[in-house]
């Protein structure tokens, strides 16, 4: 029956009125809305004002995917922007020209690009577009990942998770830290056994309109949840003009921290030192996203989330909680306190 997703939904409609087949119009809607079975997956961009727009276009739509890459090709983008974030106004032309060259069909609003796809990558810049733009994405039931920061602060962070649920649409988001082969490998390896502790370290660059660790400091704050796991109860921070240390402690007493750095942010990196009841093992991770797109490519078959939306959330009510206890002077403050003061926001 394959040969039904290739009618439109008008004729397959017709179909239904005139032969009187026992086919009702939720599996009309149903093989218009959904890509057959082995068909290639339509893919939409919205925001091209991040290297990642090239960088994932020149990766799915190379001719010759095989495997954990293949069947899902970038189609269609809506280059959004926003004048007030230099980052996004003085890029945003010419990313959306690199990805016009590549073959991709450039369209002028998100509601002209929703019919043309069958997942989202939400791809814009500055974290505090994300919530009015992703509200159409979900309404119209479009799986979508969003692309770090999932929101400039906690507060929009619950937002969009609140909308998912309502139009139950699946979404996820990350850095591609998360996924690096180096720090996958090393944690499933059993080389280190239980973790009891990581430092993660990363650059921490602060975005206009976004929590402190938001816009950049999400990728030490990934690593750091990718090798401890949920469960942090309170959060203390310190900030110099030099560096910065946060310090988590989790339901089991165990500790976490991230460093970001404030300077020399070109010659960091990224990395952790993980501490486990076998082994203390170090490592340094690559700016790479193969491991994430390869991720992003399941999601596009099987619709099923690789990280849980209530880790990502928590992760935002980490770093909200820094931001606190640097407004009071390095105080203890607890993730909890953070998420009911977000939840009352209007």
């Amino acid at each position: 029956m394959r040969w039904i997703h290739q009618w439109p939904r008008r004729v397959l409609f017709l179909v239904v009125l005139i032969c009187g087949q026992p086919l009702s119009l939720a599996s009309v809607l149903l093989a218009d809305d959904q890509p057959a079975k082995n068909a290639e997956i339509r893919v939409g961009m919205i925001g091209l004002d991040t290297s990642h727009v090239t960088v994932f276009t020149q990766i799915l739509n190379a001719p010759r995917n095989t495997d954990d890459l293949a069947g899902v090709k970038i189609v269609a983008a809506f280059p959004g922007g926003n004048d007030e974030f230099p980052l996004s106004r003085d890029r945003v032309q010419g990313f959306t020209k690199q990805v016009g060259d590549a073959g991709v069909r450039i369209v002028g609003s998100i509601e002209e690009l929703l019919p043309l796809v069958d997942v989202v990558l939400l791809e814009s810049v500055d974290g505090r577009q994300h919530l009015s733009q992703i509200e159409p994405v979900f309404k119209a039931g479009k799986p979508v990942f969003i692309d770090k920061p999932l929101a400039h602060n906690l507060t929009d962070a619950l937002k969009i998770q609140a909308l998912g649920k309502k139009y139950g649409t699946p979404w996820f988001s990350s850095s591609s830290l998360r996924f690096q082969p180096q720090l996958q490998n090393l944690l499933q390896s059993g080389e280190i056994g239980d973790v009891v502790g990581c430092d993660a370290f990363s650059q921490s660059r602060s975005g206009i309109g976004h929590a402190d660790l938001a816009w950049y400091g999400v990728h030490g704050v990934e690593i750091l949840y990718t090798a401890m796991g949920p469960g942090c109860v309170s959060v203390t921070r310190v900030q110099t003009d030099r560096s910065e240390q946060v310090t988590g402690t989790w339901t089991n007493g165990r500790i976490g921290t991230y460093r970001g750095i404030r300077e020399h942010t070109h010659q960091t990196g990224f990395g952790a030192a993980i501490f486990g009841t076998k082994s203390i093992q170090q490592v340094r991770l690559p700016s790479d996203y193969r491991g994430l797109l390869v991720e992003i490519v399941k999601f596009c078959k099987t619709r099923q989330p690789p990280v849980s939306e209530d880790i990502t959330i928590e992760m935002f009510a980490f770093m909200e909680a820094a931001d606190e206890s640097k407004r009071q002077g390095g105080a203890p403050v607890t993730l909890e306190s953070v998420i009911a003061k977000a939840q009352q926001a209007p």
